[in-house]
């Protein structure tokens, strides 16, 4: 039976537990050759079809039977959704590139690192080799690691669907939980990152589930100084600490044009949580991430302000 061949995905009796986990409900399994294949399947199957990148996100769901798709295109074979590249001022990272190879792109690690240190806290190394980064931004998770930084760097996402291909602002790529700006039949086919100016530095903290490896709360720094040592301009993304991640506005307006000593920054970190509807589940209660989320705040920008100075 070759790989487009439908497959009983399930194990055991639909919904029977195995070792502890409930096996997914049974789907159909369709190797995309092209992303106009994986296209033409998605808009073939409509709301039945979900796309496997590296399957990291998606298979705990589907162990969990938080989804039964009827159909799962996998795209791990299109090459041409792998890999990190320049183009004039921008970088162009595939949407099928592993997290492994974000965090030690040599393009990236110089260009924009706090990508690749981002990647580099993504899971645990089984995960950084499997995962992938269009699919991990697709998914949309409140406590995935790369909204954060997406949004401070204020990158662009590119989709591919039925009726053609557009650019998507990180700003409003993250809509809800588990919920992005993408129609039902696009693939994310790769994320672009502008290139920062001179006197830019970057960080991202993350205080990590430790069961898990996802964040509890995240927050990226990305800070560009002017000749005179004066904050130009602030980016401050955060996830974890919402349904959705989010960037952190007032804490940018209240550094800009400021000498962004450690009293300046402590200051402004402590608005990190305004506009914030945090979350409070059984991981962290609301009052416990809203410390969190400005103390990573007060860190990343430190840390941005002495690699911008550097």
């Amino acid at each position: 039976m070759d790989d487009r061949s439908a497959v009983a995905a399930s194990a055991g009796r639909p919904g029977e537990r195995i070792g502890g986990r409930v096996n997914p409900a049974t789907f159909e399994y369709r190797k995309a050759g092209s992303v106009d294949e994986a296209i033409a399947l998605l808009r073939e199957h409509g709301d039945g079809a979900k796309l496997l990148a590296g399957g990291h996100s998606l298979l705990p769901v589907l162990k969990l039977r938080l989804a039964q798709p009827a159909v799962l295109v996998d795209l791990g074979g299109l090459a041409e959704l792998r890999g990190v590249r320049e183009d004039g001022d921008r970088l162009r990272i595939g949407a099928l590139t592993t997290h492994h190879a974000v965090a030690i792109d040599p393009l990236l690690t110089a260009r924009c690192p706090v990508l690749a240190e981002t990647a580099g806290m993504v899971g645990d190394r089984q995960v950084r080799n499997r995962g992938t980064i269009g699919g991990a931004l697709a998914h949309g998770d409140a406590a995935a690691d790369y909204p954060a930084a997406i949004l401070a760097l204020e990158a662009e996402l590119v989709a591919r669907g039925g009726d053609g291909e557009r650019t998507i602002p990180a700003a409003g790529f993250f809509l809800g939980f588990l919920t992005t700006a993408l129609a039902q039949d696009e693939v994310l086919t790769e994320i672009r990152v502008p290139a920062a100016p001179p006197r830019t530095g970057m960080s991202y903290q993350k205080l990590a589930n430790q069961a898990s490896g996802y964040a509890t709360v995240g927050v990226a720094a990305v800070v560009t100084l002017d000749a005179e040592g004066r904050c130009a301009r602030v980016r401050v993304g955060i996830t974890g600490a919402g349904s959705s991640a989010t960037r952190a506005a007032a804490v940018e307006s209240a550094l800009v044009g400021a000498v962004p000593d450690a009293a300046a920054v402590a200051a402004a970190a402590v608005q990190a949580g305004a506009g914030l509807d945090l979350l409070d589940d059984i991981h962290a209660a609301a009052d416990y991430r809203l410390r969190v989320t400005q103390g990573l705040t007060r860190r990343a920008l430190l840390a941005a302000v002495e690699r911008a100075r550097a």
